[in-house]
């Protein structure tokens, strides 16, 4: 019995000491799986998990730019910035959005506008980003909810930068505005490889000026190396890269001359552009009624876009690069010069006017605006009279492709290159045009009231204004640019903009001359435009201009009071000045407003005084309606 247990303590120490060095090698093998992923994660894949550990530590905060000036020609600013408070939640780190902003509007003031405002960029944004709920928050409000601020989760207060025009609405369609970047504009960055450079920026220009030239303005974004909390809030800043603020743009556009331009179409709509015809500097660009371009900084809210939006003055359209009016008369001295250098009209031919023209073997009666005609008219003479019959017969004798050849050196029927975006072609018509638009042949007809400036012709106010100044500077087309200069904030270096002679027409000196002295008689007694040039101590070469809007019967008379408002002639006035050595070239355009020369004129006269003697207007031009009595063509 005694050797039955021994032997038993023996098994049981064997299997004991079996089971203890199973053990032994599987703590030994653990270990070594340990030890071998230590090494792994330690020394092989060191450098990935330093970087993924210093990434949990440290944020990489983008620096937003200081968009650059825009300063008229004499500095006055149009466009700067200044910093505000702004409260912004982030939508992805509130657990109940409706709730979080109920509660923050028992602490501070939260409009319903706040409230729309901030769901329409809540739909425009992505759900982590930050969106501002209230902005331009003052010291008071700022203060007492950083107070509140452990209340809020996913809610802080930024310095945000803000744009302001503190001209308001001067010059809105010139300066444009900026707007918060949408999908479409993420996609433009995207693809023009500029996505990195708008990291923390929430504007981007978007029309006039400020989306030309946004490259310029935005400046370069800058970082900062920012060492955070388990709560996400910065420490301390480990390292920093300034951004570099945007370039200052200096305009040729006279911010004084802009608004003395304005002010004189009073309530009434239409477009001036007036260019200075040796260099191509925009003097002027005006567009009736404007707008006040801070309305779409922080994003216009319903009321306002309705308002400007669904009013028929169309106060948002860019009426010197999108508006396109026949140019009625203003054509004339062109179709002149075309005659002239063609030997169509060589001097003293003249003609008999009967206040009408035939074409052969055709009873129809292309009418002058004056009823039994002009008598006796030269060149000279029927550009001061503005006979259309004279127009009418020496258009059907060049012919339609050799009048628009000659035409498009003035800039006719294309698109002018001036340095802002949505610019129109306005139209030239040629018998191919006509053949691929309409599929219709060209009829001789069509040629004779292209010779007044009426028909399918089209033109904006810019196309005119180039192509007075083209004629002024002898037929050396000059690009129009609004911006002169660019002060770049890289360098301090201010870099002019190159001048752009894009075309050269040899016009006969005595040509010129001839077209001159027609323009010039205009403004004197006997001219449509006598009154313009009355009391002026410098000559103006002028045309007057009147465009059909509906169309009048054979035989009918003109009768602008029996017309809605709407449906009234366009008046035109094209001119430059002095007349001997042009120093400034414009195009007036009032829509409805009857007689060039009643309507368009004394705006002209009104700028070109400013401009030329320093003359500013005693009062501003009282609004007035179309002269029932103005005839249809002048």
């Amino acid at each position: 019995m005694k050797s039955s247990e021994l032997k038993n303590y023996q098994r049981e120490q064997y299997q004991f000491r079996l089971r203890l060095g199973v053990a032994a090698i599987m703590v030994l093998v653990c270990f070594g799986i340990l030890l071998g992923r230590f090494f792994h994660l330690q020394v092989l894949r060191y450098e990935h998990y330093q970087t993924l550990a210093e990434n949990n530590r440290i944020s990489l905060v983008p620096i937003v730019p200081n968009r650059g000036l825009i300063l008229d020609r004499n500095g006055v600013v149009m466009a700067h910035n200044f910093f505000a408070y702004t409260l912004e939640i982030t939508p992805s780190k509130v657990d109940d959005v409706e709730q979080t902003i109920a509660e923050i509007g028992k602490i501070i003031e939260i409009t319903s506008n706040d409230r729309k405002q901030f769901k329409k960029f809540r739909d425009q944004s992505h759900n982590f980003e930050s969106i501002p709920l209230r902005t331009h928050l003052n010291e008071a409000e700022a203060a007492l909810f950083a107070v509140n601020r452990y209340r809020f989760h996913g809610v802080e207060i930024k310095s945000r930068l803000f744009r302001h025009y503190p001209q308001g609405a001067l010059g809105s369609h010139l300066i444009g505005y900026i707007s918060r970047i949408n999908d479409a504009d993420m996609k433009e960055l995207e693809k023009s490889g500029d996505i990195s450079n708008y990291k923390g920026s929430d504007h981007i220009g978007k029309s006039g000026l400020e989306q030309s030239y946004e490259r310029q303005l935005h400046g370069t974004t800058g970082f900062q190396q920012v060492e955070i909390d388990a709560d996400g809030h910065a420490v301390r800043v480990l390292s920093s890269m300034p951004p570099i603020p945007g370039d200052n743009l200096v305009l040729s556009v006279d911010s004084k001359l802009q608004d003395i331009a304005e002010k004189a179409f009073g309530t009434r709509r239409g477009a001036l552009v007036a260019i200075n015809p040796a260099n191509g500097e925009v003097l002027a660009f005006v567009s009736m009624p404007t707008f006040d371009s801070n309305l779409f900084v922080d994003g216009i809210d319903m009321e306002n876009w309705r308002a400007l939006n669904d009013s028929l003055d169309k106060p948002l359209i860019n009426r010197p690069l999108k508006g396109i009016y026949p140019p009625g008369s203003t054509f004339k001295p062109f179709v002149a010069m075309a005659g002239l250098e063609n030997d169509k009209r060589t001097p003293p031919f003249s003609i008999s006017d009967p206040g009408y023209f035939l074409l052969p073997g055709s009873s129809h009666r292309y009418r002058d605006w004056k009823p039994g005609g002009h008598g006796q008219v030269d060149v000279r003479r029927a550009i001061t009279v503005s006979c259309d019959t004279f127009f009418y017969g020496l258009a059907l004798d060049l012919g339609i492709d050799r009048l628009a050849a000659f035409l498009t050196h003035f800039g006719f029927g294309q698109k002018t290159g001036i340095d802002i975006e949505g610019e129109r072609s306005g139209l030239l018509p040629t018998p191919q045009w006509k053949a691929k638009r309409w599929k219709q042949k060209w009829y001789p007809g069509e040629t004779v009231i292209t010779g007044i400036g009426q028909g399918y012709t089209l033109v904006t106010p810019l196309q005119l204004a180039y192509a007075i100044a083209t004629l002024a500077n002898n037929g050396a087309a000059v690009r129009p640019h609004l911006v002169t200069s660019i002060q770049e904030s890289r360098t301090g270096v201010t870099r002019p903009v190159p001048i752009e002679t894009v075309d050269r027409l040899p016009l006969k000196p005595e040509n010129m001359e001839l077209v001159r002295l027609g323009m010039a008689d205009v403004t004197k007694p006997g001219g449509t435009a006598a009154s313009i040039g009355a009391g002026a101590s410098y000559n103006i070469a002028a045309k007057t201009g009147t465009a059909q809007v509906v169309g009048i019967k054979q035989g009918e008379k003109y009768n602008a009071s029996a017309l809605d408002e709407r449906h009234r002639d366009h008046a035109l006035f094209i001119a430059y000045a002095p007349a001997e050595a042009p120093r400034i070239a414009l195009a007036v355009i009032v829509e409805n407003g009857g007689h060039g020369g009643s309507a368009a004129g004394p705006i002209a006269r009104q700028v070109m005084d400013y401009y030329l003697l320093g003359k500013a207007p005693d009062m501003p031009a009282k609004d007035a309606e179309p002269d029932a009595g103005d005839a249809p063509h002048d």
